[in-house]
């Protein structure tokens, strides 16, 4: 028997709500004989003759003092998140009565959860995937509409459904390649080459759009870096502060008046942007200014998106010329800033350049075109109804796609069955670590790790 193993006879117990005082709190208890736990500390009904998915209202209590009127929930083996027995204790919210009840809970037997171990002992029960299972850390984590769809989409297991379907196809074709080396000495051939061909060649189609899609995905889970970029005093500061509808930056008419990378973040259409407004690049000789001015170069390289925002046809050649010096991978927009002031040259350059957004920070007018440009800048990266999140996921696909090409370069150099299935197994393992049908205690260590304890 495995640590793990040993690990999910024991009877754990944490607190799932948030520290700190509030009106209620929620002690969760799992594992073999957690009912019976409970039951020694609970006066009121007898637990361990109640029914799955009950409320009991009692006392939690010990030999000489009552602790707290608390709701009990009981949840019977299978029908649990963990599929374990598990109780729910609803309490009163103090830290004072929540540190008694898992005192006394402790005492008769159980231990503190570790992070992420309800959640884990579930996935190890068959409640669930390894997708599924890290979709819980993504739902509770998720701060935009955007994410919460795609951690749902993920928890109900549209992704993991995607990488069964693969795997099948792939073990049936592994299965009949090992029979043929069963077989070596008679020279038969189970696995037509050409079906094989034709199978590798649509796996790796249908995985070419999911790693492709983790750039969406990561900006979905993260928010998008968009940096303002532009001379001093053509309005940075004024579009942030816009954006968000407050005063986060500082304006004045005077030149280099933000001298450092200001960020915040809004919700666009469902979607997280972080936008970040940079101090005004110039020649300087002011040291705390050439500190932001480098600041914000930096900002600009990290960015997915760059504003260049320019009022005159100085500032936008200048831009132009800093763009030149950006990543191709990089999505760039052009936004001419105090039409209100300057409509001649707002006119003469979008002449010219079409694709020049025109706004007025200072009087609200283009923004909504902007917003609207940047979100579809975003939606357009999304190849796939599936979108890939996880950096774990997205590196195993990298190798399962290397892996399938190997195959089809075997085929093509008429390699023996054996080199074949090598290359076939290692694809299928690739796809296995991201479900989980492959596992070891310390991939499941390090994943359950990262989750907050008491889920």
């Amino acid at each position: 028997m495995n640590t793990t193993q040993i690990h999910q006879q024991e009877v754990i117990c944490a607190l799932a709500t948030p520290s700190g005082v509030g009106a209620i709190a929620i002690i969760r208890v799992s594992g073999l004989g957690c009912i019976t736990l409970v039951n020694t500390i609970f006066k009121g009904k007898n637990l361990e003759s109640a029914e799955s998915h009950t409320v009991h209202f009692g006392t939690i209590h010990t030999e000489n003092e009552i602790i707290d009127e608390v709701l009990v929930t009981v949840f019977k083996t299978p029908r649990s998140f963990t599929k374990e027995d598990s109780v729910e204790i609803s309490c009163h919210g103090s830290d004072y009565i929540i540190r008694q009840i898992l005192k006394l809970i402790i005492r008769n037997g159980a231990r503190i959860a570790r992070p992420g171990e309800f959640t884990q002992r579930a996935f190890l029960n068959g409640q669930f995937d390894l997708v599924q299972a890290e979709a819980v850390a993504d739902l509770i984590a998720a701060d935009s509409e955007a994410s919460h769809k795609t951690a749902l989409n993920q928890l109900r297991g549209g992704f993991s459904k995607k990488l069964t379907s693969l795997r099948t196809e792939l073990i049936h074709f592994a299965s009949l390649i090992e029979l043929e080396l069963d077989f070596g000495e008679e020279d038969v051939e189970f696995a037509g080459r050409d079906d094989l061909k034709r199978l590798i060649s649509s796996l790796q189609q249908t995985i070419a759009p999911l790693i492709e899609s983790f750039d969406y995905g990561n900006a979905i889970k993260d928010g998008v870096p968009v940096a303002i970029i532009g001379s001093p005093n053509v309005g940075k500061s004024t579009l942030l502060n816009t954006l968000l509808n407050e005063e986060k930056a500082i304006v004045t008419s005077i030149a280099g008046t933000t001298r450092d990378v200001i960020e915040d973040t809004i919700i666009l259409d469902g979607l997280k942007f972080r936008f970040i407004d940079t101090a005004g690049i110039r020649e300087t000789t002011d040291l705390v200014e050439s500190i932001g001015i480098e600041r914000s170069k930096g900002a600009m390289e990290k960015a997915d998106i760059v504003i260049f925002l320019f009022d005159s046809e100085e500032n936008f050649r200048e831009n132009q010329q800093l763009g030149t010096l950006l990543s191709t991978d990089k999505e760039l927009l052009w936004v001419i800033n105090k039409i209100d002031l300057y409509p001649d040259t707002a006119e003469r350059l979008i002449q010219s350049n079409p694709e020049i957004i025109s706004i007025s920070a200072q009087n609200h007018q283009g923004i909504q075109t902007l917003t609207d440009k940047l979100v579809s800048l975003v939606h357009k990266q999304a190849a796939t109804d599936t979108v890939v999140t996880n950096l774990r996921h997205y590196e195993h696909l990298l190798k399962t796609q290397d892996a399938l090409s190997d195959v089809l370069n075997g085929l093509a150099t008429g390699v023996t069955g054996d080199f074949l299935a090598q290359d076939i197994r290692l694809s299928l393992y690739h796809l296995g670590e991201i479900t989980g049908t492959i596992v070891t205690d310390d991939l499941l260590d390090n994943i359950f790790s990262k989750f907050c304890i008491g889920k």
